[in-house]
């Protein structure tokens, strides 16, 4: 995923109404910026922190920039919620998920289940075989023993919960279900549901699992100017 305009580097100065970040640019300019996150974005809050954002030239945006990546912890971070699909929809145009590359034909933001959901990606193959493809965004991280962990989730997600009770009725009607956590940054080598956050979603994910919703996770690599799929990463069941 390539981005339209140049990021321009600052530090950041506070987030605050969880839509909305402040930012010393490096010229020395304050602004306001829209942060395009409402989770509790563990880890990458620290004022101080380098920053970049992104610049829109669309005179009707209130707010021209975007926050797009924070550095933390030695590495650079994807903040954006809405750059995940993005993501994934480039890798599985070029078939590089392996596990998802014989499938034909994508489709975003399909109505199914019982609750008027959208599932993020419609799959088929030649066959008209289906694929239900839900992405979750992840950017919080740990060192544990020894190694560097992606987590997910870091707060309460009842809405991760009804996405993963979806999926498994997805399986029930005989369908594949795929899970793919898009971890923001390139430094881990596994990722493990955030237990210490959300008992429920971590039980969840485990049930999901064991009733045929495959999961996969993956790191990005991330310049300043792109942002992409770069690695699966091992999960981690135990809990």
């Amino acid at each position: 995923m390539q981005f339209s305009s140049v990021s321009l580097p600052g530090r950041l100065i506070k987030r605050y109404k969880r839509f909305l970040v402040d930012i010393e640019l490096t010229d020395g300019r304050i602004i306001t910026a829209h942060c395009p996150n409402t989770g509790s974005m563990q880890g990458v809050l620290t004022a101080g922190n380098p920053v970049w954002v992104s610049e829109s030239l669309d005179p009707k945006r209130k707010l021209p920039y975007t926050w797009e990546f924070v550095e933390a912890d030695d590495t650079y971070i994807g903040v954006n919620t809405q750059n995940p699909n993005k993501i994934v929809n480039d890798a599985l145009t070029a078939g590089y998920i392996p596990e998802l590359a014989t499938y034909t034909t994508i489709k975003p933001e399909v109505k199914y289940g019982t609750e008027n959901s959208r599932i993020d990606f419609l799959l088929t193959d030649i066959h008209e075989n289906r694929c239900y493809v839900e992405v979750k965004n992840a950017h919080y991280a740990r060192t544990e023993n020894g190694r560097r962990v992606g987590i997910f989730p870091d707060s309460p997600t009842t809405r991760g919960v009804k996405h993963l009770e979806e999926l498994m009725r997805v399986v029930d009607q005989g369908h594949r279900a795929v899970l793919i956590y898009c971890l923001q940054r390139g430094d881990c080598e596994a990722l493990r549901f955030g237990e210490e956050f959300d008992p429920l979603y971590a039980k969840t994910a485990l049930k999901a699992l064991n009733n045929g919703v495959k999961m996969l996770p993956y790191s990005c690599a991330i310049t300043l100017n792109s942002i992409s799929l770069y690695k699966p990463l091992q999960l981690i069941t135990e809990i």
